[in-house]
């Protein structure tokens, strides 16, 4: 297993392009004309305005937004003094998690440099490529004085990670184990077993939230840091005990917290149980903690236990921090990342960790049961909420004390703007699922034999979204309900097979619907055994109020019984399909995708309408572009030409719709081009973000690019037409999608009732 993971490594690092990391451009530099304003000659006309105004680096530069990780890979990780090449997948990788926690772009560093001075000299050097500067695995005591120097001698932010990050996360875990275990942090006795970067910095921090220096005994590798000792930095001495231990066993005795930043296996079951009642154990070696987790809570039964390891409760890890208090610090242009800049991003993960967990932390760690308590201190490092909660309490405390150059006025605003950042603007998806808890449907599942299914409902319930009514054999599925640790209390099965009353009664309004299109009784009351009729019809007598299917079935063979069982509104009495693409710029709708292979323009023009509605609903104005391969009669076409007349069409009946075309659409999305080279259209020079497409050849290729690239999260399809709320799903949906559409569902039974 050791091997295959290790190949599994170097595959990850060394297949296709190497590393993890590149480049890219963000201005167009397709022609001559955009490489000239990208370099010579149009680059000298910021260059100009720089140099008679520094600051305007951050206007015309990427400075703002890039940080610097240093290093000089004299303590990487767990591996010690490996050198700076060997250090370069680990730099490569800090500037992977900017990016994707806090959207933050990163030049790795990694200097032939053990001279403090020279590594001070080089890195002030730089100063003026960077918005900041993340130092990383440099050994102590170098690391200290590093880091003082530049943060006295630099004007940007800086920060070793390996001091603060840990600091700052144990920090906000102590405060909340405090919380959870009853006692204050002005009494507890505290042991530290290491004196380097990282411990003594956790230990400066714990200070400065409330910790006694008196109650504090630190140990390094020789034991007790006492005043009899001659072999010790200026750093260690700041944590001389007056206490007679000598060693960790001795020190553990009646201590009520430890914390470790050592090496593994070092703590016995002995020695925490020689600890106070409901001690706290922080063990935070890697990979090997200082007592492995299992047995540091068999030992006794009121411990509370913490480590660095991603497979047990209460992960100590810096990417909680590092990248949301650069974000902040970057934001306002800070001087300098600050010890107030630092205490407010403790505090602000520590309540973080007091609020109800979102379902979609609940889903990335496949735990339901994550709520603030022994297990659950720290939140989650996929929690999205980090983002905007840690980086504008750390902007907040730049600005009040003193640092900022840059202030922030509106903080709704700048949340909002991080939101788009990573394209984590859940404003959307949190609206629907507001919106479904004031009032839960519902909703008939109609494959609840499938696990994704039963976990998607389970998420529901706990969410209060919708109430699920699961269709399938019903051993089958308390089945795996039970070996897949699925927690629905009570669930409501139905297996048509079982139900002859309401297949009789379904049958016999099928066969009303249906007797003149060569349906029997007989055959009616048959289909209804089928889940995609059964449910049909539950939804069509008002037993229940949205279906969500399809995630087992091919789409036709599931959304058949549907047309079958309820009716259809609109002129055309035609369903379509839509997909909800979530994009940084917010929501972008997408139809037709996944029912019609074309329409004639009256039919196109029914399509807008009911994409409209749909559209508006959710309290977003539709601006709607009928997409093709053609720019208001450019090109000739059976596509272009049954666009143009459905925008003729929409022009005249419903001249308050912002709809027009047919455009490509590049110009659809591209506002501003679009009104330089067309004035005339009704969208202005605002991006559309409605995309109607000619048919499904088109509609449901561009849809499955974006969803095959991986590169944005997708809501869909979302079914228009019916009179009832029912969707199909895509068979790949994961559960997230799955709990997206159940809330769309519910919301869309609501308004339709």
């Amino acid at each position: 297993m050791a091997d295959k993971k290790l190949l599994d490594a170097l595959s990850y690092h060394a297949d296709g392009r190497p590393g993890k990391i590149e480049v890219i451009t963000t201005k167009p530099t397709q022609t001559q004309f955009d490489l000239a304003l990208a370099y010579s000659p149009g680059v000298a006309e910021p260059c100009l305005r720089i140099a008679e105004n520094t600051e305007d680096v951050y206007k015309y530069t990427a400075k703002g937004n890039l940080v610097a990780v240093i290093s000089n890979g004299t303590a990487v990780l767990g591996l010690g003094d490996i050198g700076p090449e060997a250090s370069k997948p680990v730099m490569e990788g800090k500037g992977v998690l900017f990016k994707i926690f806090a959207d933050i772009d990163v030049f790795d560093i990694e200097l032939n440099c053990k001279n403090v001075d020279e590594f001070v000299r080089t890195v002030k050097a730089m100063e003026p490529t960077f918005g900041g500067i993340n130092l990383e695995d440099i050994k102590a005591p170098e690391s200290f004085e590093i880091e003082e120097r530049l943060k006295a001698e630099l004007n940007i932010p800086i920060m070793h990670d390996d001091q603060h990050g840990t600091a700052i996360i144990s920090g906000a875990g102590l405060i909340n184990a405090l919380r959870v275990v009853g006692k204050k942090i002005e009494e507890v006795k505290l042991v530290v077993n290491g004196a380097g970067a990282s411990a003594i910095a956790c230990t400066k921090l714990f200070v400065s939230l409330g910790v006694q220096t008196e109650n504090i005994i630190m140990l390094d590798s020789k034991g007790v840091i006492h005043a009899g000792r001659t072999d010790l930095d200026k750093y260690k001495r700041q944590f001389i005990t007056e206490h007679h231990n000598r060693t960790l066993e001795e020190a553990m005795v009646n201590a009520d917290v430890f914390v470790g930043l050592s090496k593994g296996n070092i703590l016995t079951p002995e020695m925490l149980r020689s600890m106070a009642p409901n001690p706290i154990v922080f063990a935070m070696a890697n990979p090997d903690p200082e007592i492995d987790y299992n047995l540091a809570v068999a030992s006794r039964s009121d411990i509370l236990v913490a480590t660095g390891r991603s497979d047990h409760p209460n992960q100590v890890n810096n990417v909680l921090g590092f990248p949301f208090i650069f974000r902040g610090a970057l934001d306002v242009r800070a001087t300098t990342i600050n010890e107030e800049m630092k205490l407010a991003a403790v505090r602000a993960i520590a309540d973080l960790a007091l609020e109800p967990v979102p379902e979609v932390v609940m889903m990335a760690y496949n735990d339901y049961d994550l709520s603030f308590g022994p297990n659950y201190i720290i939140p989650k490092p996929m929690d999205p909420r980090l983002l905007t909660t840690v980086a504008p309490a750390v902007a907040k405390a730049a600005m009040e004390s003193g640092v900022a150059r840059q202030p922030i006025t509106d903080w709704e605003e700048y949340k909002s703007t991080l939101r788009r950042r990573l394209g984590i603007d859940n404003d959307f998806v949190n609206r629907l699922v507001q919106r479904a808890r004031k009032d839960p449907k519902k909703v008939v599942f109609t494959e609840a034999e499938d696990v994704k299914i039963l976990r998607a409902a389970q998420v529901c319930l706990a969410e209060k979204i919708a109430n699920p009514i699961l269709l399938g054999r019903r051993k089958q599925i308390l089945e795996v309900i039970e070996e897949n640790n699925i927690e629905i209390e009570n669930p409501v099965i139905l297996d048509p097979w079982e139900e002859d009353d309401l297949c009789e009664e379904f049958g016999a309004l099928l066969y009303e619907k249906r007797k003149r299109n060569g349906l029997t009784r007989f055959e009616a009351i048959k289909n209804m055994r089928y889940r995609n009729y059964f449910s049909a019809m539950m939804v069509e007598t008002g037993k229940a109020d949205a279906i969500i299917s399809g995630l087992t079935r091919n789409y036709p063979i599931a959304l058949r019984p549907m047309l079958e069982c309820i009716d259809v509104t609109g002129n055309s009495k035609r369903i379509s399909g839509m997909h909800i693409v979530m994009t940084k710029s917010g929501p972008l709708f997408l139809a037709d995708t996944t029912v019609n292979i074309d329409y004639n323009p009256e039919e196109l023009a029914d399509l807008v309408l009911k994409v409209h509605q749909r559209v508006s609903r959710f309290q977003i104005e539709p601006r709607i572009a009928l997409v093709t391969y053609s720019n208001f009669g450019s090109s000739r076409g059976p596509a272009p030409v049954q666009m143009k007349k459905a925008v003729e069409i929409l022009h005249e009946r419903h001249p308050e719709i912002i709809v027009d075309g047919e455009m490509q659409t590049t110009y659809a999305l591209d506002g501003e081009s679009r009104m330089k080279q067309y004035p005339f259209n009704k969208l202005g020079d605002k991006a559309a973000n409605t995309l109607i497409f000619p048919g499904l050849n088109s509609g449901n290729a561009a849809f499955q690019l974006m969803r095959g690239m991986g590169l944005v999260d997708i809501i869909g399809p979302v079914l228009l037409g019916f009179d009832k709320s029912v969707h199909v799903l895509h068979h790949t949906s994961n559960v997230r999608e799955i709990v997206n559409m159940v809330a769309l569902a519910v919301v869309e039974a609501q308004e339709k009732q």
